[in-house]
């Protein structure tokens, strides 16, 4: 006798229920998924392998900013298309959709505010804006934020994080502001006042190659790309294998470019305790 008789039984198609959107993340290093809140309650920082994934400039001035203290400069400079650019999207088009995208006129945030309640000014820029490039308003923005700090005897905190270096679109404008900032903060040196730079992920090109390399003290997030352009182009120029992780910021700290490496819950005091050590040093 069969086991189930003579019974039909019917296949029922299950409609899959819809998960909404965005619930969920996938970390670019491990590729581990993680619940979006989660992530956001870490910072941003992927809890199975601590890679520190993009968070926004405004983000990273809540991180490291004295609540209700900061004071943004030049909040309504927005750059002009000097070239006429003309492309896939033509470069007031990029602006645009850009300025949609993330509610920033360009691609960094300048302002002065209390860390740890130290009055010190602060840049960040922001890697969701063209890359996070320099342009002619991002290098005029860093360019008077670091003045107002010489003139004001403040410490300068600027945050990078590009993947665009100068900003393509405005040629030869763009370049000048590699020049321009490195002045501002020759003469900010000069004056014996601290520039801390922190170095994300990534941190490349004209940015690198201007004022985000030339910090009194130089700080980078774990596992940071960090360099002046990628790894495959290097090899394919110079025709040599080069070193596994070569541009890692472990790899750069090994090898002296970069002074520390500080996870980004660590950050803050980190920059506090530096501006103390510098004051306490001047004093001396």
């Amino acid at each position: 006798m069969p086991l189930f008789g003579k019974n039909k039984y019917t296949l029922v198609k299950v409609k899959k229920k819809d998960i909404p959107e965005g619930l969920w993340a996938k970390c670019p290093e491990c590729e581990t998924p993680t619940y979006h809140k989660e992530l956001k309650n870490n910072l941003n920082v992927c809890p199975h392998c601590e890679f520190h994934l993009t968070i926004t400039a405004k983000e990273r001035i809540e991180l490291l900013i004295d609540k209700d203290t900061f004071e943004e400069f030049d909040a309504k400079m927005t750059s002009v298309d000097p070239l006429q650019f003309k492309g896939p999207k033509t470069y007031k088009e990029k602006l645009e959709s850009d300025q949609k995208l993330t509610g920033l006129l360009d691609a960094v945030i300048t302002g002065q505010g209390k860390l740890e309640e130290k009055s010190s000014v602060i840049a960040v820029t922001d890697s969701q804006f063209i890359m996070g490039s320099m342009g002619s308003v991002v290098g005029e923005k860093i360019t008077r934020a670091v003045e107002y700090a010489t003139k004001q005897h403040l410490p300068v905190v600027i945050i990078s994080g590009s993947g665009g270096g100068a900003r393509m679109y405005e040629g030869v404008y763009s370049l000048i502001q590699m020049a321009k900032t490195c002045a501002a903060l020759a003469r900010h040196h000069e004056a014996g006042l601290l520039y801390i730079s922190v170095l994300t992920n990534p941190t490349m090109a004209g940015i690198m190659a201007s004022f985000a390399g030339v910090g009194d003290v130089i700080i980078a997030e774990p596992q940071a790309l960090i360099g002046f352009t990628g790894p495959r182009v290097i090899e394919q120029t110079i025709r040599q294998r080069l070193p596994e992780g070569f541009q890692k910021s472990e790899f750069l700290l090994a090898h002296g470019l970069i002074d520390m490496i500080v996870k980004r819950k660590d950050l803050k005091n980190v920059i506090s305790q530096t501006i103390d050590y510098s004051q306490s040093s001047l004093k001396n």
